[in-house]
């Protein structure tokens, strides 16, 4: 049976969760907390798959940028997939999601064949790859000066939507929201320009001892010229001093060059994601 998560269920919840963890190929985006009250905390709508008083499979439902994501759907046995997935798109379809987003690992391939089956598309995947941020300094190209500190809204929406070629979900940030997000000290900007025009920045998250490179883009006709690199290298510097022990980045597979330069400088593979989109239907 296909219902509603309810507070007893919490304690079978956090075992499918922790049988997922113990393989990539169990793998999708899924609630964080691994403890009883995180867990009753982080979870606001979602379904569960119960056999005989047992929790056997999981899906959530989220409200994300132009429509829902799915957590999950997570399961024991593939042939629950399907059932949890019929269950979440009755529940989106009548808060009129215009899409439907779901990000399994690259080798979860169950919950891929279940989710095409179920009409979603596989747009793209993400690498992500992690490395101790020594060992990558880089000098800018002649004639390209990098400066720290967020350049203000303007700016930072040109150089955004003239080198992301993915998501475009910042461009719907407004001029407040952007001010705010980077006034947090855990978190930097560093913009690149040549010869005063800005063509690329990196956006660095700090978190204990981790720094994750959110963001690195260069529009399309700076590219070529070590532009990117040099950035990485000044996200790796402030991560260094911060007292980062290991920074995160990630590429999208389309993104060849990016993925051989981090294995180049000595990074290593922590997970590809899928990117799978559904289209629902206008009510």
């Amino acid at each position: 049976m296909v219902r509603p998560v309810r507070r007893e269920d919490l304690e079978g919840l956090l075992a499918l969760l922790r049988h997922m963890d113990q393989e990539e190929s169990r793998k999708a985006l899924a609630p964080e907390a691994r403890d009883l009250e995180g867990l009753a905390e982080e979870l606001e709508d979602g379904l569960v798959l119960v056999r005989e008083g047992r929790v056997e499979g999981y899906v959530g439902l989220y409200p994300f940028w132009d429509g829902a994501v799915l957590e999950g759907p997570i399961a024991y046995r593939r042939e629950d997939l399907s059932p949890l997935l019929e269950g979440v798109l009755s529940l989106a379809r009548p808060r009129n999601h215009t899409r439907l987003y779901a990000f399994p690992n690259e080798k979860n391939t169950d919950l891929q064949a279940a989710l095409e089956r179920a009409g979603f598309v596989a747009l793209f995947t993400t690498y992500y790859f992690v490395k101790p941020p020594e060992g990558l300094d880089a000098s800018p190209p002649p004639g390209v000066e990098i400066q720290k500190g967020f350049p203000g809204p303007t700016v930072y929406r040109e150089v955004y939507q003239k080198s992301e070629d993915a998501w475009g979900l910042r461009l719907r940030w407004t001029d407040e929201e952007l001010e705010e997000h980077f006034q947090d000290p855990g978190i930097v900007l560093f913009v690149a320009y040549e010869k005063g025009r800005p063509v690329g920045m990196a956006e660095v998250e700090k978190e204990d001892k981790e720094a994750t490179l959110a963001y690195l883009g260069v529009i399309p006709e700076a590219r070529g010229k070590g532009i990117g690199r040099a950035l990485l290298a000044k996200a790796a510097e402030w991560a260094r001093k911060k007292g980062a022990r290991l920074l995160r980045v990630r590429a999208h597979d389309h993104e060849k060059e990016a993925v051989d330069l981090y294995r180049r400088l000595g990074f290593t593979l922590e997970e590809g994601v899928v990117t799978y989109l559904k289209e629902m239907a206008a009510r």
